[in-house]
């Protein structure tokens, strides 16, 4: 479609309807949306009469409007989608499963790239309009999963935009791994990785020092996989919050996994959540079923910047997962007991780097003259029960341009 045109009749939210002081419902009612150069020109109600002014317009069928979805935390150079089924061979470690997938992946029929697209063609269909993706260095592959994944990620130029995590799987300090992450970062990943400093690297102070360098070095972020329990975990987040700040870093490091934070009492999580947000620090979560995961409304009440990602999509280490954030986005709603319509809608926001069609007292906040055209169309009434119904995605826009569409 002309990058010029009027989506017609798009369904957005307006505010909340209160009865005895409790919201019951979200308000909605229908606009047309101008887009021009990428960005959201014009609002008007739907009860207007549009000029013939000869642009294109679309017919959105009151479909409900909401920001598109950024998946925070995937692996595109390890899924299998697209190769054929195999379920989890059983270990007893990491460092087994690493060991199994360095064999498996170099003997699929497909190729890394192949696969990668595979996945990215899915997210751009459930909404998703921005991926950040760790990619597997190790001295055995080089940066050969690097060179697979921007290429899948170049044919998808004009559908989503991207970061890349330099990601030592197997161990920062363990496989010797400086020099490629220093390498990859000249060619193109944004941020530093790491998995499990005491347990994996076997040396915290160590580990995370050679993080922080590398990340100043580079111009970089920070995003590492913390799955370590309890106290040893929490400890790893504090002397990391005090790296970050002293090298300048806030706002440039997050934190995957940090199962240590659901593990500790609620007053060591409200005291972890100062420190987190001191230091500008994100939490990125997965959701996971058989595993205690950060308290997500206590850190963001705190301030703390909290993020969702899928993380493993049919891969060697998992064979669940598809790739539906809303879904993801249900799941958290459903475990942390939000079952009341704001609580419901406020939880899209985790999914769309805060973004909401209505922020906490019911005022709209999205979508605003000027906000780029990044949008996916669902068949919800409101956000709340796109949430909790996992609402069919219909359409997806990015800057201003369908990449993807059912109507």
């Amino acid at each position: 479609m002309n990058s010029t045109f009027w989506l017609t009749n798009v369904r957005l939210e307006t505010d909340y309807h209160f009865e005895n002081d409790t919201i019951t419902k979200t308000n909605s009612a229908c606009s047309h949306l101008f887009i021009k150069d990428g960005k959201i020109a014009e609002i008007v109600s739907a009860d207007s009469l549009l000029l013939d002014d000869d642009y294109p317009k679309k017919d959105m069928k009151q479909l409900l409007a909401l920001p598109s979805f950024i998946e925070k935390h995937c692996h595109l150079d390890k899924t299998l989608l697209s190769d054929k089924w195999r379920a989890v061979t059983p270990v007893n470690n990491i460092f087994e499963r690493c060991e199994i997938e360095k064999e498996v992946l170099p003997t699929l029929h497909t190729t890394t790239q192949q696969r990668a697209e595979k996945l990215l063609s899915r997210y751009v269909q459930f909404g998703v309009t921005h991926v950040r993706t760790h990619v597997d260095l190790y001295p055995e592959v080089g940066l050969k999963n690097l060179e697979e994944v921007q290429k899948a990620l170049q044919n998808f130029e004009g559908k989503l935009s991207y970061e890349i995590v330099a990601f030592p799987q197997h161990g920062l300090l363990r496989t010797k791994a400086t020099n490629l992450i220093r390498e990859a970062l000249r060619f193109g990943a944004g941020f530093v990785g790491g998995v499990d400093p005491a347990t994996v690297d076997g040396d915290i102070e160590a580990s995370l020092q050679q993080m922080v360098e590398l990340a100043v070095e580079g111009n970089a972020g920070i995003d590492l996989h913390l799955h370590d329990p309890d106290q040893l975990g929490t400890f790893t987040m504090k002397r990391l919050a005090q790296l970050t700040k002293e090298a300048g870093l806030q706002g440039k490091v997050a934190i995957s996994h940090a199962f240590g934070l659901g593990d500790v009492s609620h007053s060591e999580a409200e005291e972890m959540a100062d420190i987190l947000r001191d230091a500008g620090i994100t939490i990125v979560t997965s959701v996971p079923l058989r595993r205690k995961f950060p308290p997500v409304g206590l850190l963001h009440s705190k301030g703390v910047p909290v993020a969702i990602g899928c993380d493993n999509i049919f891969d060697v280490w998992s064979p669940f997962g598809n790739g539906d954030l809303l879904e993801r986005a249900g799941r958290l709603a459903k475990c942390s007991g939000w079952g009341d319509e704001r609580s419901l809608a406020q939880t899209l926001q985790f999914i769309t780097g805060g973004k909401t069609p209505l922020n906490q007292e019911g005022e709209q906040t999205w979508p605003k003259v000027g906000d780029s055209a990044n949008m996916v169309f669902v068949e919800a009434s409101c956000s709340a029960e796109a949430i909790a119904r996992r609402s069919l995605r219909k359409a997806t826009i990015f800057n201003g341009n369908f990449v993807s569409s059912s109507i």
